[in-house]
């Protein structure tokens, strides 16, 4: 008995250790998502009026551009996945992947080929163990990304965008992150980022049914969506990391907490049997005593005869 009763202490005392890593875990995770936030929320203004730069510039001119014109026949799409780098996040990885392979095979049921980029650990060694091609790969900032990584991410998904398909370029832009929501709600989602739709640009950007004014553009129309694209991609991919990183400090801190509950409620039952072998114990003990008594005391009744 008194060797169970060790056990239960061994387990309990390695229980306790693992609830104050998990506890720490979820406390760091908390005050990340409060800097992410105010990232996001830094960050979205930006994208929101380049969008709406865009939009007047499509709106006021009839150039054809990558950046707002869709192919006649488009049979190329590049798809960028962002997921995160360590685990320790419940299915916030799992579930950015499963939308990507849906978007991937709706890409490919409407014949279009697709290239597949990937921000993160995690993601990477999903296709990397199942022998899945990948266009290019990042990782190593997907906790706390800055705009120097959204730039070093989107300068090869502008330079395929840019290239004719025949070259290995791609007609359309895709990407898949986790959004933050709420601290209780992340949600997988999968946007078009190239070519932009004018009525969505304009219902994000809060301009639809808004007469916008004429522009003159000078030298031309295209050579301002020439110098908007690559700045509309990057902060595109920006706000996406942004909203990745949030999401995933959420997922984390969430992760963490019903770890640490469980490791409470585990050693509150490892407790109440230690405390049941320990009393066993007890009692075998005092049993013992009180035959070794008894045995005594008739043994010397006999003797007295």
């Amino acid at each position: 008995m008194g060797a169970q009763l060790r056990v239960y202490k061994r387990r309990i005392k390695s229980v306790t250790a693992t609830k104050k890593i998990t506890k720490a875990m979820e406390m760091i995770a908390a005050s990340r998502i409060v800097k992410a936030q105010r990232q996001v929320a830094a960050s979205t203004p930006y994208a929101t009026e380049l969008t709406r730069a865009v939009t007047a510039v499509a709106t006021g001119s009839a150039t054809k551009h990558p950046l707002t014109t869709e192919a006649a026949s488009p049979s190329r799409a590049a798809v960028l996945l962002i997921t995160s780098d360590r685990g320790l996040a419940g299915g916030y990885s799992s579930n950015a992947i499963k939308s990507a392979e849906q978007l991937t095979e709706r890409l490919r049921g409407e014949g279009k080929e697709v290239d597949t980029y990937i921000v993160g650990r995690k993601g990477v060694a999903y296709y990397s163990f199942r022998e899945r091609a990948v266009a290019d790969s990042w990782g190593g900032f997907t906790d706390n990304p800055t705009y120097a990584d959204a730039k070093r991410v989107a300068e090869p998904l502008i330079a395929a965008i840019e290239r004719e398909t025949a070259e290995g370029g791609v007609d359309e832009l895709h990407i898949v992150f986790t959004e933050f929501i709420s601290m209780m709600t992340q949600t997988p989602v999968q946007n078009r980022l190239l070519p932009l739709s004018l009525d969505e640009a304009a219902e994000e950007s809060g301009t639809k049914g808004e007469i916008l004014p004429l522009f003159d553009f000078e030298p031309s129309a295209e050579d301002v969506l020439d110098a908007l694209l690559p700045r509309y991609v990057e902060s595109r991919v920006y706000n996406a990391l942004l909203q990745a990183a949030a999401s995933k400090h959420a997922a984390t801190r969430r992760a963490m907490k019903s770890a640490t509950d469980n490791a409470g409620e585990l050693i509150k039952t490892l407790s109440r049997l230690a405390n049941a072998a320990r009393q066993a114990e007890i009692t075998q003990e005092i049993s013992e005593i009180v035959g070794g008594a008894s045995a005594l005391a008739d043994a010397t009744a006999g003797s007295d005869r």
